[in-house]
């Protein structure tokens, strides 16, 4: 999937969307647990849309996984503000706010971005 991501960013340098691709380069390398990488594109999606929550709480996520104690507060702080529908309120609240996927992917994404949204202090309820 990232090569494809990667070619649409390099066929359309300028899209106002690219974002978005960003940030979906940035989730797989997030649930193959390559943090690090997970960071650069997630860091990246922001600085493009820096009005939308997702990116914020991806690195939430990651900043927390990687063993960052004031990075993730404040990313989730954000992601919190911009979101308009309280799904970073709890993990219940955001486990219901969209479709993760068959179990497999689930999985990665319990192991990955939800363990990391916990680390950054998001409850359960």
């Amino acid at each position: 999937m990232i090569p494809l991501q990667e070619q649409a960013i390099r066929l359309s340098p300028h899209d106002p969307f690219i974002g978005n691709w960003y940030l979906r380069i940035g989730i797989v390398h997030l649930l193959q647990s390559r943090t690090e990488e997970a960071i650069l594109w997630f860091e990246k999606a922001r600085s493009a849309n820096p009005g939308r929550a997702p990116p914020h709480a991806y690195l939430a996520s990651a900043y927390a996984l990687k063993g960052e104690t004031e990075n993730p507060v404040a990313a989730l702080a954000e992601a919190r503000r911009l979101s308009s529908d309280n799904r970073y309120s709890s993990m219940a609240h955001l486990k219901t706010s969209q479709y993760w996927g068959v179990p497999k992917i689930r999985d990665l994404f319990e192991n990955t971005y939800f363990a990391g949204l916990r680390k950054a202090g998001m409850p359960e309820e």
